[in-house]
């Protein structure tokens, strides 16, 4: 473009007094000629703005509202659906949660049922997109002018959007939450939809929730059966749920009815005649055994149970691996303890795991603190079970010997409990006696390292240290851990994972697992060599109280000061743990593993199994005088017992089948007499006393 440079010939140079070089003089609107005019403020401009910003943050509203408050969440119940659980035989034990019913159609409803909740709480549902400015108007002009009740003007949206997604705060930032939510609702739901989900999760008070369960538990009908009074009464509950339960309170149930009918007339869905003929509604409570909200056994299990429910919206039934006749068994044995202050658990499993009772107190109602499951105490002598199956991994048998005879290892002297030392014995008597040197010199000889080895494959988990002195049960486990471990040894298999479910037939063995199985066996001879242990603990050792008329394995277990006292052990297909003890872990004089424990061990084995006590041992008859030389007789594989007298004194000969002889004191002539009903029984010697 050319540049054209000003003609200064036409202007007028002369005159000093020019300071607009020659322009012409402004108009009278302050411009110059032939200047284009300012411009206006275009708020049309910024009006579109603040639209386009508003759409955005619509936009990423509802963007926040997809992630963090899913339509799905708008039928999820609001409190956790009810689960009974039922015994391994399919009878309920106990029930847990919010009784809540199954979801209802409005569709489907009839309009009596409908229209009650519609006068009462919101008559302009069909009308509004969320939110009710006009009803928000009434609620805030009563309430400011009138003194004592309130009103609310939340629509049934709203509503929907509060209990669904909403905690129960009172902030003006809940409340705009609120808004988005109801208009978000609105914009994806159809009414009846809105309708439907607000009737099946909305609480009616009783632990109730949901239009059906309300039906269910006030009226035992469907909601497609009530009646105008039935339907006015539960509709009225929602204001109030809690306050107006009709079983509490009848009276304030029936007011808020009529208030219901009364609005339901105004709305145009009764006639005056219609309304002037409903009656107070009569109640008809469906009768529902009442199970225990929680036991022992329920409240460990419940979390699985849980895990494995459906969540169908509906109260749902979970089987569990309890035996209710075992679980009698072992509340009864606890109850006829004789406990004065200690308390007391147990643990009855089958050798696979499924545990079959529980006791975890004296007093659920009192106590709830379950002793089975949550509480780790020392375990004295049980421990020496896995010491032994590190000594018989290290290549000894039961015949082996060991020193019973005092011992320092490093700072440590360990002592027998009795004071008694038989030098060299076999491991099974060690065992039986429960030597606490014994234990100490096999720990010392095969390494701390492996006796915990031997922990862990039976299932242990806790912390054991790795010093000589874990022989005597220094670590802490539970009852329910340490019961697991010694049903390894009643199942040849190990470890051995308690479980109180029954098996989910949905569920199968993944080829993973099939590859790398849970349990492996015991190797035969150590598993031999355990079992001869524990029943020589039984036969003739610390766990002597414990025998039944039927081969019984266990050991017992009692620590330091005797704080706690414990006998596990197995017989007839069922494991069984007992622990007793004090909470504080206060000492309890005259507490022993072979005393109370594994007394209440053997009182719940025999009615759990229907079994005898051990035999008393039966008087021989008089020899024959025909009897043949006893070079040629054949002993007898079992015990041969014969009682006699001898001045009076009472006296009693065993012949063992290797041909040992035993003689003993039997009953006299002249017994004693009993000791009177009321005379107190002397305390129970420590387990490790022969």
């Amino acid at each position: 473009m050319r540049y054209d440079p000003p003609d200064t010939d036409d202007r007028d140079t002369d005159d000093p007094l020019d300071l607009i070089g020659g322009m012409p003089p402004p108009d009278d609107d302050g411009y110059y000629e032939g200047e284009p005019p300012r411009r206006g403020f275009r708020w049309w401009r910024w009006l579109w703005r603040g639209v386009a910003l508003c759409i955005v943050l619509i936009v990423i509203a509802i963007g926040w509202l997809a992630f963090t408050a899913p339509l799905s969440k708008s039928l999820e119940p609001l409190a956790p659906p009810s689960i009974t659980l039922l015994a391994a035989d399919g009878t309920p034990i106990a029930e847990r949660g919010a009784i809540i019913g199954k979801p209802v159609d409005a569709a489907k409803l009839p309009e009596k049922v409908t229209g009650a909740f519609l006068a009462i709480e919101d008559r302009r549902f069909y009308s509004h997109w969320g939110i009710d400015p006009r009803g928000i108007l009434r609620a805030a002009i009563h309430n400011s002018f009138t003194d004592g009740s309130t009103q609310g003007g939340s629509t049934i949206t709203q509503q929907l959007a509060k209990n669904a997604f909403l905690d129960a705060d009172r902030t003006l930032g809940r409340k705009v939450r609120e808004v988005l939510i109801s208009f978000w609702l609105e914009a994806w739901l159809s009414k009846d939809e809105i309708l439907s989900r607000y009737l099946s999760n909305v609480y009616f008070g009783d632990n109730v929730y949901g239009l059906t369960a309300a039906a269910q538990h006030y009226f035992s009908r469907d909601p497609a059966d009530l009646t105008t009074a039935q339907a006015a009464m539960i509709a009225g509950l929602v204001k109030a749920p809690s306050a107006l339960d009709p079983t509490n309170n009848l009276k304030g149930a029936r007011a808020r009815q009529a208030v219901v009918v009364h609005a339901m007339q105004e709305a145009g869905y009764l006639t005056s005649a219609q309304a002037d003929a409903v009656r107070p509604a009569k109640l008809k409570v469906r009768k529902t055994r009442q199970l225990p909200s929680g036991t022992y056994f329920a409240d460990w299990i419940l979390p699985q149970a849980r895990d494995r429910a459906e969540t169908d919206g509906g109260d749902r039934t979970v089987r569990t691996t309890l035996e209710m006749p075992v679980q009698k068994a072992a509340e009864a044995a606890v109850r006829r303890a004789g406990l004065n202050k200690a308390q007391v658990a147990v643990v009855v499993m089958r050798p696979d795991g499924r545990v079959v009772a529980m006791v975890g107190g004296r007093n659920y109602a009192k106590s709830p603190f379950n002793r089975a499951v949550q509480a780790r105490r020392q375990p004295g002598s049980t421990f020496k079970l896995f010491v032994y199956l590190a000594a018989l991994r290290s290549g000894m048998s039961p015949d082996s010997t060991v020193l019973d005879e005092p011992v320092t290892i490093g700072k440590w002297s360990p002592e027998n409990a009795d004071g008694e030392y038989k030098g060299p014995i076999t491991l099974t008597e060690a065992f039986a006696r429960s030597s606490n040197v014994a234990a100490a010199r096999l720990t010392n000889e095969v390494g701390p390292r492996k006796v915990i080895r031997a922990a862990r494959d039976l299932g242990l988990t806790g912390d054991i240290p790795d010093e000589a002195s874990i022989a005597l049960g220094t670590s802490s486990v539970s009852l329910l851990e340490l019961t697991s471990a010694f049903a390894a040894v009643a199942a040849g298999e190990m470890p051995v994972e308690p479980r109180g479910l029954a098996p989910d037939p949905d569920s199968g063995t993944s080829w993973l697992d099939r590859l790398n199985p849970q349990q492996r066996p015991f190797g035969r001879r150590e598993l031999q060599g355990l079992r001869t242990l524990m029943a020589a603990s039984v036969d003739h050792g610390t766990s002597r109280h414990a025998a039944l008329s039927i081969p019984a394995y266990g050991k017992t277990g009692t620590t330091q000061d005797n704080r706690d006292g414990w006998f596990i052990g197995y017989a007839g297909g069922l494991v069984t743990g007992v622990w007793l003890g004090n909470d504080d872990n206060s000492p309890n004089p005259g507490l022993a593993g072979g005393g109370l424990p594994a007394r209440i061990w053997r009182d719940v084995m025999t009615h759990a199994l229907d079994v005898d006590l051990a035999p008393k041992p039966q008087s021989a008859p008089e020899p024959a005088d025909d009897l043949p030389p006893v070079d040629n007789m054949t002993l007898p594989d079992m015990p041969v017992q014969i009682d006699g007298q001898i001045g009076g004194i009472g006296l009693q000969l065993q012949i063992d089948p290797d041909g040992g002889v035993r003689i003993g004191r039997g009953q006299d002539r002249n017994p004693a007499p009993p000791r009177a009903p009321d005379t107190a029984a002397p305390p129970p010697a420590r387990d490790e006393d022969q």
